[in-house]
Order: C-alpha cells, then sequence, then structure tokens
C-alpha cells in the first residue's frame, strides 16, 4: 500500500495531468475559471494536490489568476520575441554541435511531419525544437523553454491543425542548413519559421475577434 505522502504524491502528479490535458486539448477553454472545490470532487482527491497542480500551471503559464489563459496578442508576440531569439541562437549552435545521431532524429522529424497523423506531426514537431533547443548546451536557455513547453504546445497545435502553409517545408530547410553546418543560415531560417508561425497565429486570433 502507498504510505499518505506518497498518496498526496501520486494524487498531485495526476491531478496536475489531468488538469493540464484538459487545458492543452481545449476541454477547459480560455478563461474559464478553476475552482478548486469543484476540481477537488470531480478528480475524486482532497485540495492540497488540486492546489500544487494549480501552482504548477501557474508556473508554466497555462493559469493565471485562478483562470484559464487566454492569451492576448500581447503575450503572443512577447512569447514569440523569446523563441526567436533562443531558438535562433538554438539552430546555430546545432549547426556547430549537433551529432550525427541526432542530425538523424531531427530527419525522422521531418519525415513524419510529411506523412504522418495530426497527432505523429504534433510529437515530430515538438522533438524537433527539442532536438535543437538541447544542442544549445545551456541548461538556463533550455530552462526557459522547457517552463514555456505548454504555452508552446497550444501554439504548436493551432498551426499543425489548422494546416499552416510551408510548415515542413521550413524544419526541412532548417535541418539542411544544419546537417551543412552553416550556423548563420540556420539562425535565420529558424527565426524566420518563428515570425511565420507569429503571423499564422495573429492571423487567426484576429478572425476570432
Amino acid at each position: 500500500m502507498l504510505r499518505k505522502n506518497e498518496k498526496t504524491r501520486h494524487a498531485y502528479h495526476q491531478s496536475y495531468e489531468i488538469l493540464r490535458d484538459q487545458i492543452l486539448n481545449g476541454e477547459l477553454p480560455g478563461g474559464t475559471k478553476i475552482v478548486e472545490e469543484k476540481l477537488a470532487a470531480d478528480f475524486g482527491v482532497s485540495r492540497t494536490p488540486i492546489r500544487e497542480s494549480i501552482r504548477r500551471l501557474e508556473y508554466e503559464g497555462l493559469i493565471v489568476k485562478k483562470m484559464v489563459v487566454s492569451p492576448t496578442e500581447k503575450d503572443l508576440r512577447n512569447m514569440f520575441q523569446i523563441r526567436i531569439l533562443l531558438e535562433g541562437f538554438s539552430a546555430k549552435s546545432a549547426a556547430a554541435y549537433l551529432p550525427e545521431d541526432e542530425l538523424d532524429s531531427l530527419w525522422e522529424c521531418v519525415e513524419i511531419g510529411k506523412t504522418g497523423t495530426i497527432e505523429e506531426i504534433m510529437k515530430a514537431n515538438e522533438q524537433f525544437h527539442e532536438i535543437i533547443v538541447d544542442a544549445s548546451n545551456n541548461p538556463v536557455m533550455i530552462d526557459i523553454i522547457d517552463r514555456m513547453k505548454s504555452i508552446i504546445y497550444l501554439f504548436r497545435r493551432t498551426v499543425v491543425y489548422y494546416n499552416r502553409p510551408f510548415l515542413i517545408e521550413e524544419h526541412e530547410h532548417i535541418y539542411e542548413a544544419i546537417k551543412a553546418r552553416d550556423g548563420q543560415k540556420a539562425e535565420i531560417l529558424m527565426q524566420q519559421h518563428l515570425q511565420s508561425d507569429l503571423d499564422f497565429c495573429l492571423h487567426l486570433l484576429s478572425q476570432n475577434k
């Protein structure tokens, strides 16, 4: 049997994952009020693991002031500005340092992007960017991007589900620049790629107003 601390920890992890997934899959849309008592009753746990789950989701940016985040145009621009700077540098680093086996993994992500299901493309898209960010070998930079991962997922889902034009072709061009060890080109291509993601998301946001 699980001891009390282990039970509490298990309840926290389970509650966090369920709540995060409900936000990421749209079951709890932006603007939804988060009520601890209701969630505790729905999940069959005490309020303590719910409170800890909310705290972590606040840290990740998915909950703001006890409400599911509903990013504004300014939020989008701010987040992508950080990504353009950090992931651009990471792509430049990848061109210099990424090992051959990781290059192969990067290419696999491109291939899945061309032929996979939506969920497979989502996963490959995430992995493509993770491989490149990890190549920065900068733990502070990696941690910043990791903290943004859940919010990034929301916008990654947007560009994949709404089939942003040239998404996978851009990945292929970034891969080719990294493989050719052309750091300057890889950096510029990554920056342009993320700017295109931002422009696409802003366009959809303006249509939904």
